[in-house]
């Protein structure tokens, strides 16, 4: 599968800017599972000063920055990738143990289990906590396979939390959402992580793209398409896998990844430093994922 993606991001400022420097994740990046044909970025005004760089995680970005006055800021990427075949059949009843899975964690000393180490680890916006590890413990029993559990945990937030995007923000902390059961895509990767973290499971953060598709018989609307966010969890000697706890799946050809990284704050689609633009600014995002021909 081909797919088109356009991410627009505009900032309107109320009073002009005379700097500013930016660094965004929108670029998609190349994994097992989809490779990045090509890519092309148009900022405006045009920037004094921009490169393409790939950070610690391995993810591409670019950075820019704008040295003239303007109370108007759009980031305009177009990307198309190439996806591979369904991935989401996976047999969950294989694999590691959650004893086994823990075990491989603490002995094993390969170079890939000493870089998943380091996602057990607390991050910025995620914290292991008891109340994490009891709301999954039950879940994990030690001779049950692995990503049987993930799945189980998976299915657990997506009955147990409502989607509500106005009952969270990006600084809302995971004790709030695990307390009120409402949150959005960001919020219950982060659940997922956190509780895998407390358990002693290495995961990460993923954000992306999901293809959404309009009811029979209407058509899609320009820009009404989204980024997404999900998470993957590591099994010793079998690799990286990925869910979906927001739709409740095993993320598949319609999920494309941008980044991952340990969470949200690691992969930010825009962050920067302006100066001036008075005391207020508008921000619109649009976001197209069209399918095209092979």
């Amino acid at each position: 599968m081909i797919y088109r993606i356009r991410h627009i991001t505009k900032y309107n400022y109320s009073r002009a800017v005379s700097l500013c420097y930016n660094q965004a994740h929108l670029l998609p990046r190349d994994t097992d599972y989809q490779s990045c044909r090509k890519t092309q970025v148009n900022i405006t005004p045009k920037p004094a000063y921009m490169s393409q760089r790939e950070d610690y995680f391995g993810n591409n970005y670019f950075y820019f920055s704008l040295q003239k006055s303007h109370k108007k800021l759009v980031i305009d990427v177009t990307t198309e990738i190439d996806t591979l075949p369904d991935r989401s059949s996976l047999n969950l009843d294989l694999g590691n143990t959650c004893l086994q899975a823990r075990q491989l964690m603490e002995d094993a000393n390969t170079p890939e289990i000493k870089e998943a180490r380091e996602y057990l680890l607390d991050s910025p916006m995620i914290k292991a906590s008891k109340g994490l590890q009891e709301y999954a413990q039950e879940l994990f029993d030690d001779n049950l396979p692995l990503l049987s559990a993930v799945r189980a945990l998976t299915s657990k937030i997506f009955k147990e939390f409502k989607y509500d995007p106005a009952s969270t923000t990006v600084a809302t902390p995971l004790n709030e959402v695990l307390e009120n059961k409402h949150g959005v895509c960001q919020d219950f990767a982060h659940l997922a992580i956190g509780c895998l973290r407390s358990l002693g499971f290495p995961a990460r953060y993923v954000s992306g793209y999901l293809e959404t598709l309009p009811p029979p018989g209407e058509v899609k609307l320009v820009g009404a398409d989204a980024s997404h966010a999900w998470f993957a969890v590591f099994s010793p000697g079998e690799g990286w896998f990925e869910f979906d706890p927001t739709n409740d799946n095993i993320p598949a050809d319609q999920h494309i990844t941008t980044a991952w990284g340990r969470d949200y704050s690691d992969v930010t689609p825009m962050r920067g430093v302006i100066f001036d633009g008075g005391n207020s600014q508008e921000l619109s995002v649009s976001v197209d994922v069209q399918r095209i021909p092979d």
